[in-house]
């Protein structure tokens, strides 16, 4: 038992591939490549435009897309946990069964963007447009916060930020 502790302890030390950024990955798509499926941790795509790139199932946790165009982009089932979305631009986005747990989407625009089983869980929306967004129900919303600028689908709120 106390060997398979000590493995456990010193696997847990060791730097895994699969946790770490990889910087090819982020180069292709900071250069307008798609890459579905990619280690894009901590990416930084800030001041992009990056029209209809694909980023299905990659880990965009905790990047920086601050101010970014990624009109009709893909980013179904993506973790985009912790990530920075301030005044990006997202028109016709797909955010399907995306993970945006605690992101920032703060005065950033989603016209038309589908956000079908997408997690809102702790994402702050104030001012964001999304009245035209596609997908969200009010549990989405329920676990969000936004505030009295954030713009919404008829008939659904969102919480005020504390």
């Amino acid at each position: 038992m106390t060997r398979i502790i000590a493995l456990l302890a010193m696997l847990a030390l060791m730097p895994g591939a699969a946790v770490a950024q990889d910087a090819g990955q982020i180069a292709r798509v900071q250069a307008g490549q798609s890459c579905p499926g990619c280690n894009l941790f901590q990416a930084e795509l800030a001041y992009l435009d990056l029209p209809g790139i694909d980023v299905s199932g990659a880990r965009l946790r905790q990047a920086n897309l601050a101010l970014v165009t990624m009109n009709h982009a893909r980013f179904d089932g993506t973790n985009l946990s912790i990530a920075n979305l301030f005044g990006g631009r997202f028109t016709g986005a797909s955010f399907r069964n995306a993970d945006l747990t605690r992101a920032n989407l703060v005065g950033a625009y989603f016209g038309s963007a589908d956000f079908s089983g997408a997690t809102l869980d702790g994402a702050t929306l104030s001012g964001a447009e999304m009245g035209s967004a596609r997908g969200l129900t009010q549990a989405q919303l329920s676990s969000a916060c936004g505030d009295a600028s954030t713009r919404l689908p008829v008939g659904l709120t969102v919480p005020t930020c504390g």
